[in-house]
């Protein structure tokens, strides 16, 4: 019987880069956050189509939009309890809807992170190109700019991330909430900012639930807590649903009041200009409090992008757990980094950035489409996990869950239906080539598994006679380490040399070096017309007796990286041809000349 001896880790050991509450704000709500600059506008511009009459309807839709906020809110407060390691709406669709509406739920959000990536980037960029127009040719640098910072803050670790971003934060929030509260104590605004309203028209129901659905815009970011609940600290379950329930809270006290002043003070939409502009103008005047709301504003567009970073790594590693993406994404660095997510995020957020020249409005309409697919599934989910679990009381939560699946149901068939001509397109195709690529990648590992017995109990192993093959091509230290090490492998060792028949004196030269060093292993020269490297060698293997078969392939490591590109590559060529043509075991040995 042999002892396995484990190592216990402490239970704190990288908590210190882990989330507390107001990190959590910061690290994964910024998006939600900023949408306050946006989401109103969204619905003002829609409203505003039918005039004045239309405009009345800006607070009745902003409730409406905030009783979906407080739906969302409580229901993911209960998708982090039942999901403590994360994946929201993807772990709530998977294990109550199946694994195909998980894989849905699953590329719908992946979808939006990249997004929200690329427009919180463009939007924060085009806030300061705004204010500074002669940056306005070096946009989309800009925009890569933001874009790397953003990354090389968060490869840092997500607390190091949310220790960043508390301050900006704090200040956008105590300044809308300013705006808000100075607004509604005013009589009269502090500028005059009344415009000539559009002119009447009828209010249709298909315009409400327009602007319904572009105010919604504003809880993209909801469910980023949900996904990322192994990032915060002990406990775990409870800080990340109270961050959940703070950010529901904050965003609907500046959601509502923005709504109020909009009303109070006759906000129309004005070319160059946003709502939330007019708004704190109207509040505050312009002078610097003016400012530091706008100020403030462009800063957290530009890191709302935060919240993607915190949130598609630790869902892209639940897809990898799962088998539907590959492994690669599941592996942590120090500092709790998902690398390859967050490299992953980058890249293609960088690509949409660079194909759009940074534009923001490009990107808006294929903005939220995904996310209240999501919503959707993980409502819809969680309906069936009270009927299924039946807990005290699971009657209302079911239903209050029935109601929000209805509500973000019509609203992502609203969002698809009104920006399909406008890009929305991209998205109601891109959704079922993602989840058609997931479903190949779980394919895929299910045949390696079904090859490599997975779940059942292999026969005992029993030793196999080897033969060891060492490409060599000179008598050096590299040959006689290669050969040491494949004398210890196998019970048999050939060294392979391959050359061309015109090289006949360096051929025979080599020969006579090798018998004058007699290393005790046996030689073969192969001999190639075409100066082909993997030919001969598999020629060779082929006419081999049956046995198990290691190509040892001797490579120097050098001292210094850039010293990489002075090799000749004879052991990548070798070794990717043996591994696509035959069943020999390739091992690439490094020896290093330091």
């Amino acid at each position: 019987m042999s002892t396995l001896t484990a190592t216990k880790e402490p239970a704190d050991l990288g908590d210190k880069h882990r989330l507390s509450v107001i990190g959590g704000l910061a690290a994964l709500s910024l998006d939600a956050m900023a949408s306050v600059a946006y989401g109103p506008e969204a619905i003002v511009l829609v409203l505003a189509l039918a005039g004045g009459a239309g405009l009345g309807f800006t607070i009745p839709v902003t409730i409406t939009i905030a009783v979906l906020l407080a739906v969302l809110t409580l229901s993911y407060r209960q998708v982090i309890a039942a999901f403590p390691e994360g994946g929201g709406a993807y772990g709530v669709a998977k294990t109550y809807l199946g694994r195909r509406a998980g894989l849905v739920a699953g590329a719908s959000l992946v979808v939006d992170y990249v997004l929200n990536v690329a427009v919180s980037v463009a939007a924060g960029v085009a806030a300061l190109t705004s204010a500074f127009p002669a940056l306005l040719p070096y946009t989309v640098w800009l925009c890569l700019g933001v874009l790397a910072l953003v990354t090389a803050i968060n490869l840092q670790g997500i607390a190091h991330s949310a220790r960043a971003f508390i301050a900006p934060t704090v200040i956008y929030v105590i300044a809308i909430l300013l705006v808000v509260v100075v607004g509604l104590l005013r009589s009269e605004p502090a500028m005059d900012v009344h415009h000539q309203a559009h002119s009447l028209q009828t209010v249709g129901v298909l315009l409400l639930l327009k602007a319904f659905a572009n105010g919604c815009a504003s809880l993209t970011g909801v469910e980023a807590i949900a996904n990322a609940v192994p990032s915060f600290k002990k406990p775990r379950v409870r800080r990340a649903q109270n961050a959940e329930v703070a950010l529901g809270a904050l965003l609907a006290v500046m959601l509502i009041g923005i709504a109020v002043l909009i009303e109070k003070f006759a906000i129309v939409p004005v070319d160059g200009v946003t709502v939330l502009a007019q708004v704190t103008q109207a509040s505050l005047g312009d002078g610097w409090l003016f400012y530091l709301v706008q100020f403030s504003t462009v800063v957290l567009l530009a890191l709302a992008a935060n919240t993607s970073f915190g949130g598609l790594p630790v869902l892209a590693q639940l897809l990898a757990n799962d088998n539907n993406l590959p492994h690669f994404f599941a592996l942590r660095a120090d500092r709790q980094v998902h690398r390859y997510g967050i490299a992953f995020l980058t890249v293609t957020s960088a690509l949409l950035l660079v194909v759009a020249r940074g534009e923001m409005n490009l990107l808006v309409p294929l903005f939220a489409i995904g996310v209240f697919v999501g919503f959707t599934l993980s409502q819809a989910g969680m309906v069936r996990h009270w009927v299924v679990d039946r807990p005290l009381g699971w009657r209302w939560r079911a239903a209050l869950n029935g109601f929000g699946a209805l509500l973000t149901a019509i609203a992502a068939v609203v969002v698809s239906a009104s920006k399909f001509t406008e890009g929305g397109w991209l998205i109601v195709v891109a959704l079922p080539l993602m989840v058609a690529a997931m479903e190949w990648v779980n394919r895929a590992y299910g045949r390696i598994g079904a090859r490599l017995g997975l779940g059942a109990t292999p026969e005992p192993p029993r030793p196999r006679r080897s033969l060891v093959v060492v490409p060599v091509h000179a008598v050096t230290q590299l040959t006689r380490d290669a050969l040491a090490a494949a004398l210890s492998l196998g019970d048999r060792v050939i060294a392979v040399n391959i050359t061309h028949p015109e090289d006949e004196a360096q051929a025979r030269r080599f020969v006579e070096e090798w018998d004058r060093w007699d290393p005790g292993v046996e030689l073969v020269q192969l001999f190639d017309a075409h100066r082909r490297l993997d030919t001969p060698l598999l020629t060779f293997l082929k006419g081999m007796p049956a046995a198990h078969v290691f190509v040892l392939i001797a490579e120097v490591e050098p001292e210094h990286a850039w010293q990489r590109m002075l090799q000749n590559q004879r052991g990548a060529v070798l070794a990717r041809a043996l591994r696509r043509r035959t069943d020999a075991v390739v091992c690439r040995m490094r020896f290093r000349v330091s």
